[in-house]
C-alpha cells in the first residue's frame, strides 16, 4: 500500500517548516511570495491537501459558510435564482477550500434556532442573509450572536455587516417605459411576497412609474411561486377589463403566467405581453423568449462569497454595489392588439431565437 502523504512530506520537499506550510495553505501573513508559490507547487505535485477536520481543529475554523432560507422547499426547487446564487458562491468558496452549508426552514422560530445552532456548534464561520425583510429580526439576532455575516439588500441597521446591493429602479423604469412605448396602458404587476424588501421595492417602483404616467396601477399579490403566479394570472385575465401586459416579480411566475395564457389560446405577445425580473437563463428557452431584467444571480453569489471570506479572514470588508439591473428585451413583449383583433406579433422580434439575440437597454 502506498504511504500516505503528510504535511511533513510537503515541508521536507519544499525545504521549509510545517508551520510555514500551514501559514501558506491558510493564506496567512509571514510567508514570502516565492516560498508560498513553492509550497503550493510541491503540495500539488504530491497530491496533498490538508484534512478539513484537522485544519479546523488547528485554526478553530469550520471552513464553511451558512445560508439559511425561510421559504417552502418547493419554491427553492423551482426558483433558478437560488441555484445560480449558490453556484456563484460555491465557485468562490472552492478556491478558498471552503463549503456552503444550506438549511431550509419553515418559520421564524426555526430560522433563529438554525442560526444559533450552527453558530454554537461551530459548524460555520459566517452567514449569508438573503430575502431581507423590513426591520429584519435576523440582523439584531446575528449582531447578538457575533458571527460574521453579509446581507443581500440594505437593512435599516447592519450592525457593521457588509451589504451587497443592486439598484432595480432604472431597470423597472426601462421596463415600464418599454411597454408604454409599445402602446400598453393597462399594465399589471404580480408581486412576490411583499414582506420581503426586494418585492416591496419592486412594487413601489412600479406604482411610482404608473403614477408618473397617469396610469391606474393593477396589482395582484403572490409569493414568488409559479403556482401563485398562475393563480394571479388567471384572476387578472378573468377581470372585467384585463391588462394587455403583465410584469411579474420573478421569472418563474412569469413563465407560469405564459402557460396560463397559452392554455387559454392567447397568442403571445400579440394578445398579451409578459415580462419577468430575474434575468434567469431559462427565460431564454421558453416560447416566446422572456423579456426580463439583467439580475445575474450567480454574480450575487460570487460577490457575497468574496465579501464574506474577506470579512472572516481580515475582520472587515466593504459594501459591494453591483451593476444596476437593466432591461433585456426579448420576444414576449410587443404592441397590444386592438379590441377583437388577433394578429401576427409586432415589435417582439423573432420568437424562434434564443436569448443570444437579446437587446439590453443602456
Amino acid at each position: 500500500m502506498d504511504q500516505k502523504i503528510t504535511i511533513d512530506d510537503v515541508a521536507k520537499r519544499a525545504g521549509v517548516s510545517k508551520g510555514l506550510v500551514s501559514l501558506a495553505l491558510n493564506d496567512r501573513p509571514g510567508v514570502s511570495a516565492e516560498a508560498k508559490q513553492r509550497i503550493l507547487r510541491v503540495a500539488d505535485e504530491l497530491g496533498w491537501h490538508p484534512d478539513p477536520a484537522a485544519r479546523g481543529l488547528s485554526t478553530r475554523r469550520a471552513y464553511a459558510l451558512g445560508l439559511i432560507v425561510r421559504r417552502s422547499p418547493h419554491v427553492i426547487e423551482v426558483d433558478p435564482f437560488f441555484a445560480a446564487f449558490m453556484a456563484g458562491a460555491e465557485a468562490v468558496l472552492a478556491e478558498h477550500g471552503q463549503v456552503l452549508v444550506l438549511s431550509v426552514v419553515a418559520d421564524v422560530d426555526a430560522e433563529l434556532q438554525a442560526y444559533r445552532r450552527l453558530s454554537a456548534e461551530r459548524r460555520v464561520d459566517g452567514f449569508f442573509v438573503t430575502d431581507l425583510l423590513e426591520n429584519d429580526h435576523r440582523i439584531d439576532a446575528l449582531g447578538d450572536i457575533g458571527k460574521p455575516a453579509v446581507v443581500l439588500g440594505r437593512p435599516d441597521n447592519t450592525h457593521g455587516m457588509p451589504v451587497i446591493s443592486r439598484d432595480y429602479s432604472a431597470g423597472i423604469s426601462q421596463l415600464v417605459a418599454h411597454l408604454v412605448d409599445l402602446g400598453h396602458r393597462r399594465i399589471a404587476h404580480v408581486t412576490g411576497n411583499v414582506a420581503m424588501q426586494h418585492a416591496r421595492i419592486r412594487l413601489d417602483r412600479f406604482l411610482a412609474e404608473c403614477d408618473a404616467r397617469g396610469m391606474e396601477p393593477i396589482v395582484a399579490e403572490a409569493d414568488f411561486s409559479p403556482e401563485q403566479g398562475a393563480v394571479a394570472t388567471q384572476a387578472l385575465l378573468d377581470g372585467r377589463n384585463p391588462p394587455t401586459a403583465i410584469i411579474y416579480g420573478n421569472d418563474p411566475m412569469a413563465i407560469a403566467g405564459m402557460a396560463v395564457a397559452h392554455e387559454r389560446g392567447l397568442s403571445l405577445p400579440a394578445d398579451l405581453s409578459i415580462a419577468g425580473m430575474d434575468g434567469s437563463d431559462i427565460g431564454g428557452w421558453v416560447y416566446p423568449t422572456l423579456t426580463t431584467l439583467d439580475n445575474d444571480p450567480a454574480g450575487w453569489g460570487r460577490a457575497a462569497a468574496e465579501t464574506l471570506v474577506r470579512l472572516i479572514e481580515d475582520g472587515a470588508a466593504p459594501d459591494v454595489t453591483l451593476p444596476d439591473a437593466e432591461l433585456i428585451r426579448r420576444a414576449s413583449t410587443a404592441a397590444p392588439a386592438q379590441p377583437g383583433e388577433r394578429r401576427t406579433p409586432r415589435g417582439g422580434g423573432d420568437t424562434q431565437q434564443h436569448a443570444t439575440t437579446d437587446t439590453k437597454e443602456t
